[in-house]
């Protein structure tokens, strides 16, 4: 099989940092945050801290015989509609001269929401009388009976969102929607690339959304307890310090429109960037279960750089997933340091969440479009709230403000619970 060369010809992104790929990027620039205080009465921080997208814009016109499947979209699907149409539009492309069964598309829409849970709210609200901290059953039954629209099943499909963009771009080719947690936005993209690099697709279009900002997530979360307590405020999430608590939850979708080289070239398209390399793996440490293995990116690093030929001395960065819990950044910081110890390296590290907050599967997808305009603009972003980290890593390169780089590709990593890891290789050359 002869593979072909996947380029990235549109970027779409909605975050709480900024709505559109150039808006995010010079708020990155500039190390904004768009995480901020939304005060809850008889709240704790955790609840009161987030990435919210204030406003935006549903994009316009929606085909009279789609009109009526809009309702069924969530504020998470919205957003990653948003996105995509971005990609799209930016793109250039003219999708018609390729035949529907050429066009792929994937998606990540799993997280904690269940896609909203929207319908549950009213219910909750009255089950817990504004006490986060306890929860009526007895009552919670009673107002779902009451309150709770009967429809509910409908808006709570979790692909709503892949069904209603494979209608409304019309993409029938290879496809599906992926419906679990990070790292499934960076997996959502590995299938897109190889569905071209295979040749079994032309265009493909890689969509990740995901919303943890609401009632439901919220709960579920605290009670995992990997949220920060965010005693100082935004400033709380800060990944590999050591004085991390965990993470500031976010919402807002993200999208990458890809194609072949050659096609990309026809067109004249301009190349935002190339997939170089991707590695998909499970890390399992025995007797852990599901808590962080010892080294979570041990060997999708590997597969990574040796699908793209290249050695972490080759790149500018790695961008870090930097969940801000203790033992997934201690993890992933094992890992960073075993991969840099055979090239002897001081390639900077950095992590992007503290500026939109963990927006779930659409991070994966947000870091890798953000890493793209940062090193186009040749530098290597800060990682926000950052002072020192651990002795055992005192010797890593992590970025506590923007730094010069001069090479052209960087590595971006995810994992998720139970040791799923993912990392791929983008260059912009």
């Amino acid at each position: 099989m002869i593979e072909r060369e996947v380029v990235i010809t549109g970027m779409g992104l909605i975050t709480p940092l900024g709505r559109g790929v150039e808006e995010n990027r010079a708020n990155l620039e500039a190390k904004k945050t768009g995480i901020a205080h939304y005060p809850k009465d008889g709240q704790p921080n955790s609840f009161q801290y987030l990435g919210k997208v204030d406003k935006f814009e549903i994009p316009q016109p929606i085909p009279h015989k789609l009109q009526g499947e809009m309702r069924f979209l969530n504020r998470g699907s919205l957003l990653g509609f948003a996105s995509a149409y971005e990609a799209v539009l930016k793109s250039t492309a003219k999708i018609s001269d390729t035949p529907p069964g050429r066009r792929a598309l994937y998606i990540a829409s799993g997280d904690f929401t269940k896609v909203g849970c929207d319908f549950m709210y009213p219910a909750t609200k009255e089950a817990s009388e504004g006490r986060w901290q306890k929860l009526d059953f007895e009552k919670l039954n009673n107002a779902t009976l009451d309150q709770v629209n009967p429809f509910f099943l409908l808006e709570s499909i979790s692909n709503n969102l892949f069904s209603f963009l494979s209608a409304f771009f019309e993409f029938k080719g290879p496809n599906t929607s992926l419906a679990s947690l990070s790292p499934y936005g960076s997996m959502a993209l590995e299938l897109a690339f190889r569905s071209i690099k295979q040749n079994r697709a032309d265009i493909a279009l890689a969509v990740g959304y995901g919303n943890w900002i609401t009632e439901i997530p919220l709960y579920e979360l605290e009670g995992l307890g990997i949220l920060s307590k965010c005693s100082s405020g935004a400033r709380s999430f800060r990944p590999f310090d050591r004085s991390r608590d965990g993470f500031i939850p976010g919402e807002g979708g993200a999208a990458l429109f890809l194609e072949g080289s050659e096609i990309a070239a026809n067109r004249g398209a301009p190349i935002l960037g190339r997939i170089r390399g991707t590695g998909n793996c499970i890390e399992f440490s025995p007797g852990q279960g599901l808590s962080a293995p010892l080294k979570v990116h041990q060997r999708s690093i590997g597969l990574a750089t040796q699908d793209a030929g290249c050695g972490v001395e080759d790149l500018a960065f790695i961008c870090a997933h930097g969940s801000a819990t203790q033992k997934g950044d201690r993890s992933e910081l094992r890992s960073i340091q075993e991969a840099k110890e055979t090239e002897d390296t001081k390639m900077p590290v950095c992590g992007m969440k503290p500026y939109t907050g963990h927006m779930g599967a659409a991070s994966d997808l947000a870091e890798i479009i953000l890493g793209i305009t940062a090193i186009k603009q040749r530098f290597v972003p800060a990682t926000l709230n950052f002072n020192e980290t651990e002795k055992e890593f005192s010797l890593l390169n992590i970025s506590d403000h923007h730094q010069p780089c001069e090479k052209d590709s960087f590595l971006s990593l995810s994992y998720g619970i139970g040791g799923q890891s993912s990392s791929i290789i983008v260059s912009t050359r």
